[in-house]
């Protein structure tokens, strides 16, 4: 038997709420109501992904699907919470409005900040505040471990840096990567890893120096690759793909 639902023309977040709420119900769907916060934790990472590709593609129309996706994701999880008795949906759009209104003073407290750097101090410092950071080490360590490797990198990095931390510069990079390479047989696995990542975290920095994001810079670097072995392919000969990087 159908659940009665009204049919419009358009819809509205109100509706994105009811509908949720009747999958969710006992009449609902069985897949939306067997799921939880972690059964579908990779749906919300693979529809943000999805938002950068539109984004990458520059596609109006697969950004406003890609985005509703995203929201979708946001609604099942405050659905979730709702339903537990800890929050609502509203409680969350409540706390976004507060945070921005809290963290832009310069417009509505009557601060000042005339350029964008002044806008992202006042945020960070702000943010730091509510949180109750008050070391550098404490705003590094609440850096989302989820992140992708060289992003989460990236993010410790700039945050060391307005903390006055210095960072390895091309210099070092080389010096590290002729490290890397001497005796190889003879380092352990473990040496290896650790040789590995610091040499990696050493090349965000350099990115970083150059005023490039390392995590565009390998999916491009990776795309070059594709494109050199379908030329190899084609050709019909092998080819040293990565010493054409």
């Amino acid at each position: 038997m159908a659940i009665q639902f009204e049919q419009k023309q358009r819809y509205g977040v109100d509706d994105l709420l009811h509908i949720m709420e009747i999958l969710r119900s006992r009449e609902g769907c069985p897949w939306d109501r067997e799921q939880t916060h972690e059964s579908i934790r990779r749906d919300f990472v693979e529809e943000t992904y999805e938002v950068l590709e539109a984004i990458d593609r520059q596609d109006p129309a697969l950004l406003r699907e890609e985005l509703g996706d995203v929201l979708l994701q946001v609604v099942f999880h405050a659905r979730m919470e709702e339903e537990a008795g800890r929050f609502a949906f509203a409680d969350v759009v409540d706390e976004v409005c507060r945070k921005l209104i809290v963290r832009h003073p310069h417009i509505f407290a009557g601060g000042k900040a005339d350029t964008s750097e002044e806008v992202l101090r006042n945020w960070d410092r702000i943010k730091q505040k509510n949180k109750g950071q008050t070391t550098v080490t404490e705003t590094l360590e609440s850096v989302a471990k989820s992140l992708p490797a060289l992003m989460y990198a990236e993010k410790v990095q700039k945050r060391a840096e307005k903390g006055g931390c210095a960072l390895p510069d091309a210099e070092t990079i080389a010096a590290q990567l002729a490290q890397l390479a001497q005796e190889p047989e003879e380092r352990t696995g473990e040496e290896r890893e650790k040789a590995l990542g610091d040499l990696l975290f050493a090349a965000v920095a350099l990115c970083r120096s150059w005023g490039l994001d390392p995590e565009q810079s390998l999916v491009q670097s990776t795309g070059r690759f594709i494109a050199r072995h379908g030329e190899a392919e084609q050709d019909g000969r092998e080819r040293a793909l990565f010493s054409l990087l």
